[in-house]
This record gives structure tokens, C-alpha cells and sequence, in this order.
């Protein structure tokens, strides 16, 4: 196995235009477990550490850049305001010791099905930035990412440079079910996001089925919903009929399997329970948010 370590992000590109069978290596956190027990033997390894700005965000009016290597910490400590789903769904990414290396890229790049990231990716409508040597940049939308187990929607000469996200500018939420509280796969996990400027809702699944994916029939009922029943303006409580029927078009989304983590029929419960949670739980928050601006007024 040869490692590679470029110095710059040209001289990643040329590597990997070079040897496009290379695997990129930042926080290690997935690679190396493959790699320690034997399951993936690599011809190169290709360090990305040394490139200072896959370890950046920029903070812009509408959007967070968020560089590939931004260690999950960064992002519990630093955006939590701007990106709150992420930030919540960072919180649950196994150790400190492991959020202090791992980040968002290195979720996207092994597209895992249990990636803790990509409900929350998902659900704020994010955009993945891509670059190879020989046809530059291109933003792919996230729910063209993932393309089945493991498998992404990366060409082999290309590499992941940040993540395109819109700041929140509403209440976001994030929920997982685990063996355990800290250093477990998710048997399941739920991400959702109120776009109160677009009067919409976003879901994200994961492990749950082949790849994340979002509940989109649960959203567009609950979209047409909220425009009918005239929640987005008087904040009013959402009943629960609608939120029982959300929480079953959710269920109906997952396509599990079983494995040693759960059932899928335990997969397809779990899932309803925390889509019907988390539209409670944002969407109180909306109404507090409410309250506040009455109260100001």
C-alpha cells in the first residue's frame, strides 16, 4: 500500500487524476477500521490532512460552506445556530475522540446508510462540492448523492471539497436509536427541518433503507397540510390526525432489512415514533418563536 500526501488541494487532484483507485484519508475513522480488520486493502492511500482548507467553513448570507475535514467538534461548537439539525446529529457521532477527527466528508465519501450526517443533510437541502482535475467543479444535490449501499455519486478521478448547506431558518431537529447512548451504529435515525420562508418540510432517514433517503410522500402530505390548515401563519397546534398520518407515510418510506442492530419491522416502528417526536418538537419550537415575536412587537 502506498500513501500518498499531497501539500495542496491542485497537487489531490493531480494524485487522484493519477491514481483514481486511491482512497482519500482525512479523519480515518471509517477507512482505518476497514483497513485494521482486513476488510479493504487499498493500492493507495491518499492523506488529505495536510490541506488547510478542507478544515474550513465560510458563514455566508444564506449558507454555510462547510469543508470536507471540519471535525464534527467544530460543528457542535461553532454552528450550532446556523446548522442546529447537523449540530444535533454530531452530538451523536460516536466518541469525543472520534468527533474530534471525523467530519461530514468522510460521512459522505463512505455513504454508509448509518452516516449520522446525512438525515440531517437531507432534511436542510444540502449540496455537495465535487472537483476532478480534468472537468473542474460540480455541485451535486444531496438527494442525487447516494446512489445505493455504499455508493455515492463521486467519478472515480473526483474528490469531495465542502458541503454547500442552507443556514436554518427555522427549528431543525435530529433523533437516533442506538443499542447504547454513545459509540453505536444508529439502528435508525430521523432528521427533520421546518423552511418556514418556503413553507415546506424536509425529512432525512437513515439506516433504515439501501442509502438515506427522505420521506417525501409524508412531506408533501404534511406540506399541503400546513398550507391548507393555515399553520405557518397563526402557528396553531398541528393536530394529531396530521400528525399520525405524517408519522405513517414516514414509516412506509423505510425499506430496511434485518441485521444484528434490529428487526426492520422494528426499524419501520422506530421511524414513525421519531418523525411524529421530532414534527412535535420543531414545530413547538416555531410556535415559541412566535410567542417571542409577539411579544417584542
Amino acid at each position: 500500500m502506498d500513501f500518498l500526501r499531497p501539500a495542496s488541494w491542485e497537487e489531490a487532484l493531480a494524485a487522484k487524476a493519477e491514481h483514481p483507485t486511491a482512497v482519500p484519508i482525512a479523519g480515518g475513522t471509517d477507512v482505518m477500521v476497514e483497513i485494521n480488520f482486513d476488510h479493504r486493502r487499498p493500492e493507495y492511500l491518499l492523506d488529505l490532512n495536510r490541506i488547510a482548507e478542507l478544515s474550513q467553513w465560510e458563514v455566508g448570507e444564506e449558507k454555510v460552506v462547510l469543508g470536507a475535514s471540519v471535525p464534527y467538534t467544530q460543528i457542535i461548537e461553532n454552528l450550532k445556530t446556523e446548522l442546529p439539525g447537523l449540530a444535533r446529529a454530531s452530538h451523536t457521532v460516536a466518541s469525543p475522540q472520534i468527533r474530534n477527527r471525523g467530519g461530514v466528508g468522510g460521512n459522505l465519501g463512505c455513504a454508509s446508510p448509518a452516516g449520522d450526517s446525512h438525515p440531517a443533510l437531507l432534511a436542510s437541502g444540502a449540496h455537495v462540492e465535487v472537483e476532478s482535475q480534468a472537468r473542474g467543479v460540480r455541485l451535486i444535490p444531496i438527494d442525487e448523492f447516494y446512489k445505493g449501499v455504499k455508493r455515492n455519486a463521486l467519478e472515480a478521478d473526483e474528490l469531495i471539497r465542502s458541503v454547500h448547506i442552507p443556514k436554518a431558518t427555522g427549528p431543525q431537529e435530529f433523533s437516533k436509536v442506538g443499542t447504547r447512548n454513545a459509540m453505536v451504529i444508529a439502528v435508525c435515525a430521523f432528521g427533520l427541518a421546518l423552511h418556514p420562508e418556503k413553507r415546506i418540510v424536509r425529512t432525512g432517514i437513515g439506516s433504515a433503507a439501501p442509502t438515506p433517503v427522505r420521506a417525501k410522500a409524508a412531506e408533501e402530505f404534511l406540506n399541503a397540510a400546513l398550507e391548507e390548515g393555515g399553520f405557518w401563519e397563526s402557528r396553531k397546534i398541528i393536530t394529531p390526525s396530521i400528525a399520525k398520518e405524517f408519522a405513517t407515510l414516514a414509516s412506509g418510506a423505510c425499506n430496511p432489512i434485518d441485521d444484528v442492530r434490529g428487526t426492520a419491522n422494528y426499524r419501520r416502528h422506530a421511524v414513525g415514533v421519531m418523525a411524529r417526536r421530532n414534527l412535535m418538537w420543531t414545530w413547538e419550537s416555531y410556535r415559541g418563536e412566535g410567542r417571542k415575536l409577539e411579544g417584542a412587537a
